[in-house]
């Protein structure tokens, strides 16, 4: 190809291309590069030419490659005829943007596209994991219901681009299933069920059950799942019930999967020993996101604390400006003190005001910003440890559980040879043990699956370490605009302030005015009282 693709001629779409399909800098294979530009629309002739076009190696394709693909897509989709020298006359300028439609399922494709090249790498980063889906939680103002009342949430899947409503027991139908389902994947706790519950109460399980679904939404397996499609999808009426019916026979995960035939070539001979280091790993930074969580709560509260007493000293300002009551000069002689003042702290109430809305902002950026997402991880690391329970007391249990019952057949198989009991006995204790070893053969198997499960967990755990980068750098946005916000409130404060300021003694010298009706000596040898 003799036309060159400088740096500058490259547009941003170009880019955000390749790191969809290429995250790791690699090169981009032939089927993954035909699904992208199906979402052309061109015919599948255009296409292979275009792929013979650009430059190829043993049916993979270079970054420059690709985007020479691009820029020729662009340009067959404006009706041009390809030849090598077409990009020519772009030399300088920007290359044409292909229109290619939504590529959300593009990434997801390329994901399981590079796992299914080297299943032990998850293949997600944090902002890939982000992208998958973000699920919004709202509460329906109206409560319905007519003796019992209830609360209903509103749940909007920008994936999937709907919106349905759900009640709390809509969630424990489907948190019943996707347990079931995954039992060896990170599945979140569901927030409690309380009867009566205050408002303060429902608002924390709304957040509650924001981050469960935003949890499950973006896990590279549950996210594609039938399950959860149908809970942000389907739209009727008795979501609980109508889950139930679909999805009670759904088989678990490891009897539809892949994987788990060939589960035991997937877990190192070592796991054991990594597992137990990266749950020494992950349950020390779970013990310092809790105390992170605490000092961020902290802030949260000295926010609220410090609007709510911005907020009492201008209403007292407000309180003294408004005071009707009569002042005479009997009172305040020739002083005009509270005059002054009463006028300045009318306008002083304001400024105060304003201080307690910035100080309130502030208070709701770091629960936000900061609290949220500290939670939204100690979510995760509680349900990490969760699996690990699972899989010690679960399948690790019942793994060895049957190989103890099996030890027991072939003692009983034993003893009954030797005293001679009957062929029937015996022939029932080899069917027993035959028996005992497929159970233990798929115990075995399970137990691989799990551990290879739980590889891809730790590594979603460490997908997800980005997430303090997101805290530091909130933090430091909101306590930087509050601080400014702040600042700049005080120094609008400063002319109101100066208002308030007592006349100098000079200007009450140059008055001269005594009290009325105030003694006065006549001499200063005399009695009385000198001024």
């Amino acid at each position: 190809m003799t036309a060159d693709l400088s740096f500058g001629s490259i547009p941003p779409f170009y880019r955000e291309v390749y790191d969809i399909v290429c995250p790791n800098q690699e090169q981009v294979e032939r089927d993954l590069f035909v699904q992208l530009l199906v979402k052309s629309s061109l015919p599948k002739h255009v296409i292979m030419q275009i792929w013979d076009m650009a430059d190829t190696n043993h049916g993979m394709m270079t970054r420059n490659g690709l985007y020479k693909a691009l820029a020729f897509t662009a340009l067959a989709q404006q009706g041009k005829s390809l030849n090598d020298k077409l990009l020519e006359t772009f030399s300088g300028q920007e290359l044409p943007t292909p229109t290619l439609g939504d590529l959300s399922d593009l990434r997801s494709t390329s994901a399981k596209l590079r796992r299914s090249k080297n299943p032990n790498v998850l293949c997600f980063d944090y902002k890939e994991l982000c992208a998958l889906d973000t699920v919004k939680v709202e509460l329906v103002p109206e409560k319905k219901g007519i003796i019992l009342k209830h609360v209903e949430y509103e749940v909007t899947s920008v994936r999937h681009k709907t919106t349905v409503l759900r009640r709390y027991n809509d969630f424990i139908a489907f948190h019943e299933l996707l347990t079931a389902r995954f039992a060896y994947r990170l599945v979140p706790r569901l927030p409690p069920k309380k009867v009566g519950a205050s408002r303060e109460f429902i608002e924390q399980r709304k957040k509650c059950l924001r981050r469960y679904l935003n949890i499950i939404a973006r896990h590279p397996q549950m996210c594609e799942d039938k399950l959860l499609r149908f809970f942000l999808t389907f739209s009727g009426s008795d979501a609980q019930h109508k889950i139930k019916e679909h999805f009670r026979s759904i088989p678990d995960e490891f009897m539809t999967s892949e994987m788990a035939s060939k589960a035991k070539d997937l877990v190192p001979l070592d796991t054991q020993q990594q597992l137990a280091n990266s749950k020494e790993l992950i349950f020390m930074i779970e013990d310092c996101v809790g105390k992170l969580k605490d000092i961020a709560e902290n802030m949260v509260i000295r926010s609220t604390v410090y609007a709510t007493d911005m907020l009492q000293m201008g209403r007292q300002f407000s309180i003294m400006s408004n005071n009707a009551t009569p002042v005479t000069a009997w009172a305040t002689g020739t002083n005009r003190s509270w005059e002054r003042l009463q006028t300045g702290f009318k306008n002083l109430s304001v400024e105060f005001a304003a201080l307690s809305d910035k100080s309130t902002q502030a208070a709701v950026d770091e629960e936000d910003g900061m609290v949220e997402k500290l939670t939204f991880f100690q979510d995760i690391i509680t349900a990490y440890r969760d699996l690990c329970d699972r899989h010690e007391k679960g399948v690790l249990h019942d793994h060895q559980k049957a190989i103890q019952k099996m030890g027991q057949y072939k003692k009983k198989k034993m003893s009954a040879t030797v005293s001679s009991s009957e062929a029937a006995t015996v022939e029932q204790l080899e069917q027993r043990i035959l028996m005992q070893e497929g159970e233990i053969a798929n115990m075995e198997n399970r137990n691989y699956y799990s551990l290879h499960c739980l590889q891809m967990e730790t590594q979603l755990i460490h997908a997800h370490l980005d997430i303090f980068y997101e805290f530091v750098s909130c933090m430091a946005k909101v306590e930087a605009k509050t601080a400014a916000d702040l600042a700049r409130v005080w120094s609008a404060m400063e002319p109101v302030i100066s208002t308030l300021a007592p006349p100098d003694a000079t200007s009450s010298l140059k008055r001269g005015a005594s009290p009325p009706s105030s003694p006065t000596s006549i001499n200063n040898n005399g009695p009385g009282i000198t001024l």
